[in-house]
């Protein structure tokens, strides 16, 4: 990705349009605006744009002063869509030509995102054919009728076909901001920028975006000590049976309680905690990948290959020469004991039974 020309910031413009959904756009100011470097140094400049600069009306009591035109969109190295309540209403495939003209603004090479309906706009414009996408499952019917050239996927929540980017609902804008400033700054910035904002680090794209899964009983004890104390024991074999003792509960009640909780398998959810650590550890150190591959927990090298080449698409060694030094932020071994959805991988041969 290219960076905004002057103090090499990374430029993301969020372009709003009438009926704009406040929470997804600020969402982008919010989180790209807390990604920093070790000494403090802002990686991103977030600026609001519209087609016509002036006020803008939300699908709140309130309208937004927008200050900046299309102009913004040709110095952009993201652009990003956040939905809008008119993408509800009954229309044709068309974009409006003044919005059509501002996105053929847009620099070729620049990274293009939607959140949550946004994905309308991204369609009509032409920027999905072919592609594999998302939006929110109320508007998943109405857009597979318009847009049938798109490969509309709902069982995730969110996509990134090669620079192309949508998000499923408002929420799931949170974790595609995350993937994108992971993708570009690695996954230390990204978990900072994610404790900062008081949300899981990483939900996999992969999760569903709609799941009726019941709520855990109140009454029932949580599972928080056995995570932890399996974060505080990564660098060796982990099995469900010592993850059930610490809650004191026999193992099938402790896997349901998990899922319940996590939404994932235990052994699922470990080898995520194994890949997060074994990412930092590239990222900020100089251990060999054998001894990553032991403090991670994976074992070996090879496993530790196998499990990142799934998640990431990347060697370890092809990471650490991506993100080597690009943040020395957080301490090494600290983990998500909140947990993350699943990872579209298998478990090492440490983690508990999925």
């Amino acid at each position: 990705m290219g960076v905004f020309a002057g103090d090499g910031r990374h430029r993301v413009a969020v372009l709003v349009r009438d009926g704009v959904l406040p929470f997804e756009l600020t969402i982008v100011h919010r989180l790209f605006g807390q990604a920093r470097t070790a000494a403090g140094a802002a990686l991103y400049e977030v600026v609001t744009c519209a087609v016509v600069p002036g006020a803008i009306r939300t699908d709140a009591d309130f309208t937004i002063a927008v200050t900046r035109g299309p102009d913004a969109l040709a110095e952009a190295d993201t652009v990003v869509v956040p939905g809008s309540e008119v993408d509800q209403e009954p229309r044709d495939e068309s974009l409006e030509p003044s919005l059509a003209a501002a996105l053929a603004r847009i620099r070729p090479g620049a990274r293009i995102a939607s959140i949550c309906t946004g994905s309308f706009v991204l369609a009509a414009a032409g920027l999905l054919t072919g592609r594999r996408a998302t939006t929110h499952w109320r508007s998943s019917a109405r857009n597979r009728e318009r847009f049938p050239d798109v490969v509309f996927d709902l069982d995730v929540l969110y996509t990134d076909d090669d620079g192309v980017l949508t998000s499923a609902g408002a929420a799931a804008g949170i974790d595609l901001c995350l993937h994108m400033i992971r993708t570009d700054h690695g996954a230390a910035i990204a978990n900072e920028v994610a404790r900062g904002t008081v949300v899981p680090p990483h939900r996999e794209g992969g999760q569903a975006q709609y799941v009726k899964r019941p709520m855990p009983d109140p009454g029932t004890s949580s599972t928080l000590r056995a995570r932890e104390w399996a974060l505080a024991n990564l660098h060796r074999p982990v099995t469900l049976r010592e993850m059930a003792a610490e809650e004191s509960t026999s193992t099938r009640t402790f896997t349901r309680r998990f899922r319940d909780e996590i939404g994932t398998s235990p052994g699922r959810w470990l080898v995520r905690q194994r890949v997060e650590r074994a990412c930092a550890l590239l990222e900020r150190t100089d251990l060999s990948v054998d001894e990553i591959a032991g403090a991670a927990g994976f074992g070996t090298a090879g496993s530790m290959r196998l499990h990142l080449h799934a998640e990431l698409g990347v060697s370890p060694s092809a990471y650490r020469a991506t993100f080597r030094g690009r943040s020395r932020t957080l301490p090494v071994g600290e983990g998500s004991a909140s947990g993350s959805p699943p990872p579209r991988l298998g478990s090492p041969s440490a983690a508990p039974g999925s």
